[in-house]
């Protein structure tokens, strides 16, 4: 089932599109989400950001008012090349560092010159997790709010291993992003408060 993330501002305008293009639906709020239920059997299921909860009326403007951004949080996106580590006070950035890192691809050599490479790129993708760990420890001290992490699953479980991030919060959305880059973290912000709509098409969409 397909997944799109919806701006709190585009919410009552993408429910709008749904319901034209469906024949009309009828929304309810289940299990914490603004879900849809359009007469061709098409449906949709909505969810706030940051693992919250939706209690409120079955509609898209009050739904849309209930996409907020925490005032004190967190962004960690790691991969083996790189890490983006953010503190935001609402939408605002108040703190960040972007890092590259240098960690070799795999090689075709067999034997003991591939054992060597193995180990070398090994040492290169910890230094590159300790290179986070020590940013976000720094740049997170203290955070009252939760962390959305994205990047790579295993990377990110190597950096929050760090006895210095064990205390943070980490929610959802998980986000896929590719290497992390200024641009990756600036598009990952605005991923991280939008609501999260998964769509199940069963007409003309």
């Amino acid at each position: 089932m397909p997944t799109v993330l919806v701006p709190a501002d585009r919410i009552e305008r993408w429910v709008e599109n749904f319901r034209t293009s469906h024949g009309g639906a009828r929304l309810s709020v289940q299990d914490g989400a603004l879900t849809g239920q359009a007469a061709d059997g098409s449906t949709f299921s909505a969810r706030l950001p940051f693992d919250q909860e939706y209690a409120g009326a079955a509609d898209p403007a009050a739904f849309a008012g209930a996409v907020t951004v925490p005032g004190d949080w967190g962004l960690l996106l790691v991969r083996k090349g790189g890490f983006a580590v953010a503190r935001l006070h609402g939408t605002t950035v108040v703190g960040s560092k972007v890092g590259q890192r240098h960690v070799q691809g795999r090689t075709k050599a067999g034997g003991q010159s591939q054992q060597r490479f193995a180990r070398r790129r090994a040492n290169q993708a910890r230094q590159a997790y300790e290179a986070a760990a020590e940013h976000a420890a720094r740049i997170l001290d203290g955070l009252r709010g939760p962390v959305v992490t994205g990047g790579d699953r295993a990377a990110v479980d190597e950096v929050l291993a760090d006895p210095r991030l064990r205390s943070l919060r980490v929610t959802g959305p998980w986000l896929a992003v590719p290497d992390p880059r200024r641009s990756v973290l600036d598009r990952a912000v605005l991923a991280a408060g939008s609501a999260r709509v998964e769509l199940d098409n069963a007409g003309p969409a």
